[in-house]
């Protein structure tokens, strides 16, 4: 678990994001101006922030500047232009995210730049098992469960978007990619699979007319 700063003055995507990385497990400080944030950053222990470069009393590139340059930071704006995206990246910031923007694309983001600053959690236990992502190992118990790598992709979308409900046609497009031609069976064939190997058959939910969900609320 990471402990985020979302700087955001737009209270409904501040709030939308928070609740999403609350979801998958982060910890999230919020703040709606740059100099809140800047008063967070200076006062609390962070391991990312997502930054809207459009705020007031300080905009985020200000923000950027004020920062530790030990603090990843994520820009997240809907400043679409080439420049605006050379002038950020050229601040020192991690990653550039454009406006509008699909949530797991920002789960995906925040992940990518934690697995590189080393603060993202690699094993994750659920039930009976625990994982390695790093290792792309799986136990049951004490017994290790060999998984086809189509499965362990398949599980390893699902840990990442931890309760969060996702369509058999986002998860073919996770967890298969873009190029796969096969229909959604698949994935119900897939996901059979993982209850049964793993144990997990109360775990991994079936949400109605829509796909399925991993469940890990304590």
């Amino acid at each position: 678990m990471a402990k985020i700063l979302i700087a955001e003055d737009e209270k409904t995507i501040n709030e939308l994001i928070r609740r999403n990385l609350n979801l998958v497990g982060h910890q999230c400080v919020q703040a709606f101006d740059g100099w809140e944030a800047l008063e967070v950053c200076r006062t609390q222990s962070l391991d990312l922030a997502l930054v809207d470069v459009m705020m007031p009393k300080m905009d985020g590139f200000q923000l950027k500047r004020e920062l530790p340059e030990t603090l990843p930071v994520i820009f997240v704006t809907a400043k679409s232009g080439l420049s605006d995206r050379l002038a950020g990246l050229g601040l020192g910031a991690d990653d550039y995210i454009v406006k509008p923007f699909e949530i797991l694309e920002i789960l995906a983001r925040v992940e990518a730049v934690l697995r590189r600053t080393h603060a993202q959690q690699r094993n994750f236990e659920i039930g009976e098992c625990r994982i390695d992502l790093d290792t792309r190992q799986v136990w049951r118990k004490d017994e290790e469960i060999s998984l086809k790598p189509q499965e362990f992709s398949l599980l390893d979308v699902l840990i990442r978007n931890r309760n969060l409900a996702l369509s058999r046609e986002k998860l073919l497009e996770l967890a298969w990619g873009f190029d796969y031609e096969g229909d959604t069976r698949t994935v119900d064939v897939h996901v059979q699979r993982l209850r049964k190997k793993l144990g997990l058959e109360q775990q991994i939910e079936t949400v109605y007319k829509l796909g399925y969900r991993l469940n890990d609320k304590k």
